[in-house]
């Protein structure tokens, strides 16, 4: 299965890591090639089988997995992690996304979520479980006044272009490029050229960083 999304399981429990890997070796498109315990075997996997995504726990021994998702982003920026875990805190669902998560879910999610959150992330949408989006949103709109952080952000959206700042916006609303394809009537290619070019400007890591950004500045319309 040369063109099957490579994933490692990392968690401390071996009955989750099998439950794991029984519902995703059930998917045609999905090959588990790996398991690790915890954090720092997490990272020496990476380097070993360099798969596309990594479903990450959180509260593991040695190296939690807020640090091993952060070592795993700067040694292997092509590799995802979707982060999971019975914890719904804004502790860890903003330190995983502050570490580079592409995603978090809490483990409770339903089987198709869990699939469908793992081809977002490798196909690199960000994936985040509804609640901790509000509070991502919420944290990012009462963050106290403006900062020269701040500023200097909106001073880089302005190198947008219209097009770029339409794409920006879809990215902000939660949008697929599959989705943005459709509504400004652009091809696929076309869209993910404009997604990078998008975060190349602004300076977002990924398009998780890109949804906080433009909640941050206020530029996403209500209801968005």
């Amino acid at each position: 299965m040369s063109d099957s999304i490579r994933v490692l399981l990392v968690d401390d429990q071996e009955l989750i890591r099998v439950g794991f890997r029984l519902v995703l070796e059930a998917e045609d498109d999905i090959e588990v090639v790996g398991e690790a315990a915890d954090g720092d075997e997490a990272v020496r996997a990476v380097a070993s089988w360099g798969p596309d995504v990594v479903l990450m726990d959180i509260r593991m021994p040695r190296t939690d997995g807020i640090a091993a998702t952060r070592a795993i982003v700067a040694a292997h920026p092509a590799t995802r992690v979707l982060v999971l875990t019975t914890f719904d805190l804004d502790e860890y669902a903003f330190g995983a996304l502050d570490a580079g998560a592409s995603g978090f879910l809490l483990k409770d999610a339903q089987r198709a979520e869990l699939t469908a959150a793992i081809r977002a992330v490798h196909r690199g949408d960000a994936v985040l479980a509804p609640a901790v989006t509000r509070r991502v949103i919420e944290r990012a709109r009462h963050g106290g006044a403006p900062s020269p952080i701040v500023e200097s952000e909106r001073d880089r959206l302005a190198e947008l272009t219209d097009r770029e700042r339409d794409v920006f916006l879809a990215i902000a609303a939660g949008l697929t490029n599959a989705e943005i394809a459709q509504r400004l009537f652009l091809s696929e290619s076309t869209v993910k050229t404009h997604v990078g070019r998008v975060l190349a400007k602004t300076g977002a890591r990924d398009r998780v960083q890109a949804v906080i950004l433009a909640h941050r500045l206020g530029v996403v319309p209500p209801g968005s």
